[in-house]
């Protein structure tokens, strides 16, 4: 599904930044507004292949730092120093629930958090360009989380 006003936001970033426009990136862009979730560069990868594309590994790479330059996407890291992104377009902001036994990555909004990072800037003389809150946790329900699921097997 063609994204045309992320064509055209990526589009002018490359040539403001004087990077290449190829339409290997566009390619990149389009999988990667249209993952489902939080993934990692080789898992989009591996997707694309799997669909007979034929860009490169350093390609899809490259043009993921691209789109986190120009605020397409999110990058994160819940910890585990594994680089994750996440489609910024048309998402509303949220934050993440991240299990350190599974990894199990839940998003949610909560109007408490609303305000606290404006306010917190404010108060130390910084003007906000973007912020990620990550709870880090267990899963209470072990049958449910990932990690004791698989031991059993």
């Amino acid at each position: 599904m063609k994204n045309e006003k992320a064509e055209e936001i990526f589009r002018n970033f490359l040539k403001e930044e004087k990077n290449r426009i190829t339409p290997e990136r566009f390619e990149v862009m389009e999988y990667a507004l249209g993952y489902d979730g939080h993934f990692g560069a080789d898992e989009l990868f591996i997707k694309m292949k799997n669909s007979k594309s034929r860009v490169s590994r350093a390609t899809v790479y490259n043009t993921l730092e691209l789109l986190v330059q120009c605020n397409l996407l999110s990058k994160r890291n819940f910890g585990d120093n594994i680089s994750r992104y996440e489609s910024n377009f048309k998402r509303q902001q949220h934050d993440h629930l991240i299990c350190v036994e599974c990894g199990k990555i839940i998003e949610f909004t909560d109007a408490r958090l609303t305000g606290i990072p404006e306010s917190i800037c404010k108060d130390l003389n910084f003007d906000l360009d973007s912020y990620s809150f990550n709870i880090f946790a267990r899963c209470r329900n072990k049958k449910a989380c990932k990690k004791y699921r698989n031991e059993k097997n």
